[in-house]
């Protein structure tokens, strides 16, 4: 071995095939954080539509349509004129047909059963399309740290809003006409909380988790809990809408800010025992949905105060828009309610639906930002 010469030029040593770059490892959890966030905004995005979807199928009564749950082979539609019989001739037995809608026939039928099997199918695809990609992520090892029992969760909570969905299903086609109107609301609000969990971990992803752990530290816990107040003030709202949706409630006391010249309507009051009023009379269903509008307005007012005062210039922007939001929706209620019924407004029906699910996504992201504040203005 011949000696090397002590001023000898030193060159750059040449790479090792396969060699890691420098910051390789954090480019690719920063690329896995983005992909799986993509995944669960189309999950919130597949949910919401599953929603609207969901209301429309309400508001044509086309719940019932479909009297078997049948996972795999209901998943497709009747494919023959024997099938379509065979489906026809099984609403035939249910109540709702015998003593509502004993005039149909199988063209009257198919709008509402095309609804109804929208609605299960979305629900399918949404099955499909968290455990494909989750199974894929976990195979390449892309799920971020701590993420996984959350991913999974979702997933857990679609399953059970598919057995709640046959037992609100069931309620309809044994000794009723429609869905248990509770039923209803257990399943609506299960959809809200699915979204607005899905809301809350892309949010999160949406920042890297060192971004976030050190944001915690500018935290105010006071604007939290007004900001949390507000948001369950609003979750209990649509938890009482889907009471007026299950009960018909919209369809009398079409008149504001009076119910027929009264405060209360007499009518709020006459099941017994006294309790199922507020789940089954849509009178008192109504009422309750119309005054508790100013619960989540109240707080989200006092919310902004708060946020105005605290120097988290993001936090006051959200909480700003979520307060005129309100507005907004509380205007779109009223105008539903003087003109859906006379006039069979439909659209203006799912708009509501389609603005509690957009509040919800601004509540959500409110409370995110008063949880890890972004920026913060110093005042003068």
């Amino acid at each position: 071995m011949s000696k090397r010469a002590i001023f000898e030029e030193v060159g750059a040593a040449p790479e090792k095939p396969g060699a890691a770059t420098p910051g390789a490892a954090d480019a690719a959890k920063v690329a896995a954080r983005r992909a799986v966030r993509v995944w669960l905004i189309l999950l919130a995005v597949l949910v919401a539509l599953m929603v609207v979807v969901g209301g429309l199928t309400r508001l044509t009564d086309s719940g019932l349509s479909i009297t078997e749950w049948n996972l795999v082979m209901g998943a497709l539609p009747p494919l023959s004129a024997a099938d379509w019989n065979t489906a026809f001739e099984a609403y035939k037995t249910t109540d709702e047909f015998k003593l509502e809608n004993s005039w149909m026939t199988l063209a009257d039928f198919r709008p509402l059963f095309w609804w109804e099997w929208g609605h299960r199918f979305l629900g399918r695809l949404i099955g499909v399309v968290w455990l494909l990609p989750l199974l894929w992520f976990a195979v390449r090892r892309m799920i971020p740290r701590g993420w996984g029992l959350r991913l999974v969760s979702v997933g857990v909570l679609g399953g059970l809003q598919g057995a709640v969905g046959w037992w609100m299903v069931w309620s309809g086609l044994s000794a009723r006409v429609d869905v248990a109107p509770y039923r209803l609301m257990v399943h609506l609000g299960l959809a809200f909380l699915i979204f607005g969990l899905l809301c809350w971990f892309i949010f999160q992803l949406g920042r890297a988790e060192w971004a976030l752990l050190q944001a915690r530290r500018a935290r105010v816990d006071g604007l939290r809990f007004w900001g949390g107040a507000a948001l369950a003030a609003l979750f209990l709202q649509i938890l009482l809408g889907a009471l007026v949706a299950g009960t018909d409630g919209w369809a009398g006391w079409n008149t504001w800010p009076l119910m027929d010249g009264v405060f209360m309507a007499p009518e709020v009051s006459t099941l017994s025992p006294a309790w199922a009023n507020h789940f089954e009379n849509p009178a008192m269903t109504q009422f309750q949905h119309r005054w508790t509008a100013l619960l989540p307005l109240g707080l989200a007012l006092v919310f902004l105060l708060r946020a105005g005062r605290s120097g988290h210039r993001r936090s006051k922007t959200w909480a700003t828009a979520l307060f005129h939001g309100l507005w907004v929706q509380a205007g779109l209620g009223v105008a539903t309610l003087l003109l859906l019924a006379p006039n069979d407004m439909i659209w203006l029906a799912l708009l509501h639906q389609i603005g509690a699910l957009a509040l919800l996504a601004l509540a959500i992201r409110a409370q995110f930002e008063v949880s890890y504040p972004g920026e913060q203005k110093i005042s003068v």
